[in-house]
């Protein structure tokens, strides 16, 4: 078994500066905040407390995470609770599109917590919940984020029928510690669902955190990993401990140090890297829509890189 560092106590206390956000407020934070007591509706925003909630719910947007609120799976990053989560709502992808529309959201995210004791790993209701939110919102373009379905292909064909515009499955960690860090789930076989994924013709998209103890050349490696199994966009951010009851974090990674991961995963031939402490899965999400924004950005102020 292998095992995560020693934390200093110091960085178990202090966080930097650039951690620093600020309180949600607002009229528009106060409309989103109704819309989802009202359709009794989840978000991985508060699930995860995300440290983004204020920014992107004050401009009018909301990452939904259908199939309830309690997850089968245990990782040790997640806020999300784990247990028996209650029965399958067949009403939500409704409820969700409904929502949706009312927000008058241009682009929508969902996820979901993982449904291992499923048959069909939860993918009957993100299939519905797609089509029913394209339905209502033509015009909304839509990021699905979702669980590795054990790895079973038809659950994840279930997802590519759907077709969202972009389908995101994150890797979390680097290989060495995605036992520790993902207890249930596999390196690889989430390597192989953006690969099938890929197949499909879907615009892919991955994720990791930082700050768990990694070695730079193994996030240099999982990013040539994601490229290599077709991943089109990826997003690095900082791992923040949500209670002391999860993983600690290792050090808090300079800003710097995320802006080269940038440029290291554009030369890798990544389309398009959201790197950055604060960033998350579904931060600033629309512009992964787009096939080359990011990598013609990059371009344009392009520097040399060794990658190694």
């Amino acid at each position: 078994m292998i095992e995560l560092p020693v934390v200093p106590s110091e960085q178990k206390r202090t966080k930097p500066d650039w951690l620093r956000v600020k309180l949600p407020i607002g009229e528009s934070y106060k409309h989103v905040r109704s819309l989802v007591d009202t359709h009794k509706l989840h978000t991985i925003c508060e699930s995860g407390n995300c440290p983004n909630m204020g920014e992107c719910w004050g401009a009018g947007t909301a990452t939904f995470m259908i199939l309830g609120n309690v997850c089968t799976r245990s990782c040790g990053f997640c806020a999300v609770a784990t247990g028996r989560p209650d029965a399958v709502d067949w009403d939500e992808p409704q409820r969700v599109a409904e929502a949706i529309h009312l927000m008058k959201v241009k682009h929508a995210v969902i996820t979901s917590v993982d449904r291992d004791e499923l048959k069909d790993g939860g993918s009957i209701i993100w299939y519905n919940t797609i089509k029913a939110v394209k339905s209502l919102n033509p015009d909304t373009t839509l990021e699905t984020l979702i669980p590795d379905f054990k790895g079973e292909k038809e659950n994840i064909r279930r997802i590519v029928d759907a077709a969202p515009e972009v389908v995101s499955h994150n890797i979390e960690t680097v290989e060495r510690l995605t036992r520790q860090v993902r207890i249930q789930a596999k390196y690889w076989r989430s390597m192989e669902v953006i690969t099938t994924l890929k197949q499909g013709g879907m615009r892919t998209k991955s994720g990791i955190m930082l700050g768990l103890g990694e070695a730079k050349e193994e996030v240099v490696q999982t990013l040539r990993d994601l490229a290599n199994a077709g991943c089109d966009v990826v997003t690095l951010g900082q791992y923040l401990q949500p209670t002391k009851k999860h993983l600690p974090v290792h050090r808090f990674v300079h800003p710097d140090e995320f802006a080269e991961y940038r440029e290291i995963g554009y030369s890798l031939g990544l389309d398009y890297v959201e790197s950055g402490p604060l960033v998350r899965s579904s931060y600033h999400s629309e512009r992964h829509v787009f096939a080359g924004l990011g990598r013609k950005e990059w371009e344009a102020t392009r520097t040399s890189v060794d990658v190694k």
